[in-house]
């Protein structure tokens, strides 16, 4: 991928992180983006030193006005966008009864519509050499999950957005894929697990091959989908999940 563009929201962390590092290690220009300018530039700083060529834009990717300008510095800086994982997203715990409106629009907001604006200001310029696509998702993009109404409810809807963006773009030279998680050990899990051991295995065996996944491995999968190797793929919902959803 060496001369190639990736952009890669909250890239600031977990999943992020290491599919920036990922992109980073096959020679792509890397453009991360978060609201924590600290750590994004933290991240920045790691990322030269691999060595590569990464900037930082603080961005809030839910509002149009800041996801255009995040598209546009990143093509004013390097000059193209071949790339974009747009990982950026929350959870939240409460069940169907308890779920607030307020909960419900932030987890639409922050997981659905953030991703939407991502692709609409990513798409035209990719579309002027081709490239791909890969939306993060969930295995509860394809599965219930008990107290996880709204979060099921915005990953499920991302699933049908990037097949629709696929089928739109699939003649254009532009692929788009989902990637669909399992249990990832990332900072996410961190109010779960609570650094007990015990909590992370029972998570862990919920999964047929018996553990969590790492961020890394799901880097991987989505470093893979966006490259070559991957012609023939668009519109698929691929899972990481150590075999969760096969059940």
């Amino acid at each position: 991928m060496t001369g190639k563009v990736a952009l890669i929201t909250g890239g600031t962390s977990g999943i992020g992180k290491a599919t920036a590092q990922a992109f980073v290690r096959s020679g792509a220009k890397v453009v991360i983006c978060g609201r924590n300018a600290e750590r994004g530039q933290e991240v920045v700083t790691e990322l030269k030193a691999m060595p590569g060529d990464a900037l930082f834009v603080k961005a809030d990717v839910s509002k149009a006005v800041e996801v255009e300008a995040l598209v546009a510095t990143t093509v004013s800086t390097y000059g193209r966008l071949d790339y974009a994982a747009n990982i950026a997203g929350i959870g939240a715990y409460a069940t169907t009864v308890e779920c607030t409106e307020k909960l419900w629009d932030l987890i639409m907001r922050v997981n659905v519509k953030s991703l939407w604006l991502s692709m609409k200001y990513e798409i035209p310029h990719i579309l002027k050499q081709g490239g791909a696509i890969v939306n993060m998702s969930s295995i509860t993009g394809l599965v219930g999950l008990v107290g996880q109404p709204a979060y099921a409810a915005s990953k499920h809807a991302i699933i049908g957005l990037t097949k629709t963006a696929a089928l739109e773009y699939a003649k254009s030279g532009i692929r788009i894929n989902a990637i669909c998680p399992g249990s990832i050990l990332t900072p996410m899990q961190d109010p779960v697990i609570q650094g007990d051991p015990e909590i992370e295995a029972q998570i862990g065996a919920r999964h047929p091959i018996g553990r969590m996944g790492t961020a890394e491995e799901v880097a991987a999968a989505i470093h893979w989908l966006c490259s070559d190797a991957a012609s023939f793929v668009t519109g698929a919902a691929m899972t990481v999940d150590g075999g969760y959803v096969a059940q």
